[in-house]
C-alpha cells in the first residue's frame, strides 16, 4: 500500500547498528533525503541550509557530499524523491478501477488534504513551493520542476479521457487543457492552505472544479 506522507517507509531499527542488508551509504543517503523532504515542504529551499538538514538526518557533513555535490544536487535529487512518491499517490487514486473517473478525482484530493492535515497543514508541495522561489533558485530546477508537473498532468489527462468514456464529462472538454487548469489551481489551492493553516482553500477549489463533471456528454 502506498503510504500517503512524503516519507519513505520507515525502517524497522535492530537493537545495535544499522538495518540489516541496508548499506551504510544507502542509509545515509534515505536519511538525507527524507530530511530534505520534510524541511523543504515546510520552508522552502532558501530558508534550509545544509547544517539544518545534517542535524535532522544526523548525517555528518562528509557523508552529505559523497551522496551529492552541493546543494542544488541535493534539491534535484529532492525533486526526483518528490516525483517518484507523488506518482505513486496519484496512481493510487486515479488507477482505483472500483471506482467511477470523478470518484478517483475526489479520493486523491481527499488523500493530499489528509497528508496536510497530519502535519498541521504546515507542509506544501515541493514542486509548488520551489516553483514559488525559481527567481533564487539554480537554472536547471526550471526544467525538473516542469516535467514533474508535465507528467502529473499527463495522468490527469487520462483520468479525464475516462470520464469522457464514461459519459461523466462533457466531450467538448480538452483533457490536456483541463488537466492543466487542473494543477494551476490544485497548487494554488495547496499554497492557499498552507497560508490559512485549514483545509477550506482545497475544498473550495475540489468543489468548483468538479462542477464541471456536473455537464454530461449530449446524448
Amino acid at each position: 500500500m502506498i503510504r500517503k506522507d512524503m516519507s519513505p517507509p520507515p525502517v524497522k531499527k535492530p537493537r545495535r547498528g544499522r538495518p540489516p542488508g541496508v548499506p551504510e551509504a544507502s542509509q545515509s543517503r534515505r536519511n538525507l533525503i527524507r530530511a530534505g523532504l520534510e524541511h523543504l515542504t515546510e520552508k522552502g529551499y532558501s530558508s534550509v541550509g545544509v547544517d539544518e538538514i545534517l542535524k535532522t538526518a544526523k548525517v555528518p557533513k562528509g557523508s552529505f557530499y559523497h551522496h551529492f555535490r552541493n546543494k542544488a544536487d541535493f534539491g534535484l535529487a529532492l525533486i526526483a524523491a518528490y516525483d517518484t512518491y507523488f506518482a505513486g499517490l496519484l496512481d493510487q487514486a486515479f488507477l482505483d478501477e472500483d471506482r467511477s473517473p470523478l470518484e478517483r478525482l475526489g479520493l486523491f484530493t481527499m488523500m493530499a488534504e489528509e497528508g496536510m492535515a497530519r502535519h498541521g497543514f504546515r507542509r506544501g508541495c515541493l514542486v509548488g513551493n520551489l516553483g514559488q522561489e525559481m527567481g533564487a533558485l539554480p537554472d536547471d530546477f526550471r526544467g525538473a520542476l516542469m516535467d514533474v508537473l508535465e507528467t502529473w498532468q499527463k495522468r490527469t489527462a487520462q483520468l479525464f479521457r475516462d470520464a469522457q468514456a464514461r459519459g461523466e464529462l462533457s466531450g467538448a472538454h480538452d483533457p490536456d487543457a483541463l488537466a492543466e487548469v487542473f494543477w494551476i489551481g490544485w497548487e494554488g489551492a495547496i499554497l492557499r492552505a498552507k497560508l490559512e493553516l485549514r483545509p477550506d482553500p482545497l475544498r473550495r477549489f475540489t468543489k468548483t472544479f468538479v462542477r464541471l463533471f456536473e455537464t454530461q456528454t449530449p446524448k
